[in-house]
């Protein structure tokens, strides 16, 4: 009998990373794909990346809009509470017999809870991670507590799964499967990338992805500010993407908008590059300044310098490609002169990605296997808390 493992994708950014096992899942004749397209990928202010998805040729199984046009804390808790409601709905009709999140996001917790609720066993990829400069750190803990099976990317949060009293034979490292494009989607040139940006790659250009730290609220215009001072102190020209729909994503989103305007030539503003353009980023641009988790799992693998903003970040496992800068822009400019530095662009020759256990693209095959052979009973079901020795 075919199992349906049906896996939920919320933005561009989870989709870079559940692309390979989709596809994985898609040509296993034992299993059949179910698709879910949720969140930023419905939005038109984002790119309405949900089309890329199609593009790729995955059936979409259901379109369920939840976010709101607000980004406020009142908005994103109706938004949650809209994608709960319809999940009643959407799990008799899709009838999955094995969920699949990713991350950490607001959006994925509604899944999680219906799929408790509903008895549908529940694999979590990147869990045991820490990012305590946003609230997301509290939602990635508790969907890990209600997750059946688990796919940390790195033995250190694999740890931390144990920690949080799981089950050591429904803990499985097999590194990023984000990271499987690497080694199996062919990359652009500069020369080329470019061409497709529209935009001039000469000279030393950055790639910007700034994130609200939804720790530290009210400060993202502040923050934003800060970071884009130092950019055009520098004299970086720049690569941005636009900011997720957390709360004040649009207030970034905005001030982003203003400063590439003003100065085309120099910074141009992207709703979503897509995987390939976004790594091809990675491999050909000189550094990545922001608070983005690609600057930690993606990026040392391209042995890119990152200038990592502010704790959104801290608590992660990192390379040494990462350097750490706080909130101001004196700091941040100091970060980007070291990452463009020859002799720091030279100590990251041999760079080993932490995320990247394997290092053979075949992240996302281990995690369908696993999703294929484990026994769907009741016990797979029943949580039991297991002590950790230590």
């Amino acid at each position: 009998m075919t199992r349906n493992v049906c896996v939920v994708t919320t933005s561009r950014a989870d989709y870079g990373h559940l692309f390979w096992l989709m596809k994985a899942i898609d040509d296993d004749p034992g299993l059949s794909l179910g698709v879910i397209a949720t969140g930023m990928h419905l939005s038109t202010e984002h790119g309405l990346t949900v089309e890329a998805i199609e593009r790729d040729g995955f059936r979409i199984d259901r379109r369920l809009e939840m976010l709101l046009s607000a980004d406020s804390e009142s908005a994103i808790a109706k938004s949650m509470g809209v994608a709960l409601i319809s999940l009643g709905e959407g799990f008799r009709e899709i009838r999955p017999d094995i969920l699949v999140l990713l991350g950490d996001r607001f959006e994925i917790v509604p899944f999680a809870l219906a799929a408790v609720l509903f008895g549908i066993p529940l694999a979590h990829i990147h869990g045991g991670e820490t990012s305590q400069g946003a609230i997301d750190e509290i939602f990635r803990h508790a969907v890990t507590k209600m997750a059946n099976l688990h796919f940390p990317a790195t033995e250190n949060y694999r740890k931390r799964i144990l920690q949080l009293g799981e089950d050591p034979q429904r803990v499985f490292n097999f590194g990023a499967p984000g990271l499987d494009a690497m080694y199996r989607a062919p990359l652009i040139d500069r020369h080329e990338l470019g061409k497709e940006l529209q935009f001039s790659l000469n000279g030393p250009v950055a790639i910007i992805t700034y994130h609200p730290a939804t720790a530290d609220r009210g400060a993202a215009l502040v923050q934003i500010n800060e970071v884009l001072e130092a950019v055009r102190a520098s004299g970086v020209r720049a690569v941005f993407t636009k900011a997720n729909a957390d709360r004040e994503g649009s207030v970034i989103n905005g001030r982003l908008a203003e400063f590439c305007d003003a100065e085309p030539e120099r910074y141009r503003l992207f709703d979503s590059l897509g995987q390939r353009r976004y790594l091809s980023c990675l491999r050909n641009l000189e550094l990545m300044i922001g608070n983005s988790s690609s600057g930690l799992i993606e990026a040392p693998s391209f042995g890119m310098p990152v200038v990592n903003v502010g704790d959104r970040q801290k608590g992660r496992d990192r390379a040494e490609n990462v350097i750490d800068v706080g909130n101001a822009h004196k700091e941040i400019a100091g970060g980007i002169s070291r990452a463009l530095s020859p002799a720091f662009r030279e100590s990251l020759q041999g760079l080993v990605n932490p995320y990247d256990r394997f290092r053979d693209g075949r992240a996302s095959e281990r995690i369908r296997d696993a999703l294929k052979s484990v026994e769907l009973s009741a016990a797979l079901l029943r949580k039991e808390f297991h002590d950790h020795a230590g």
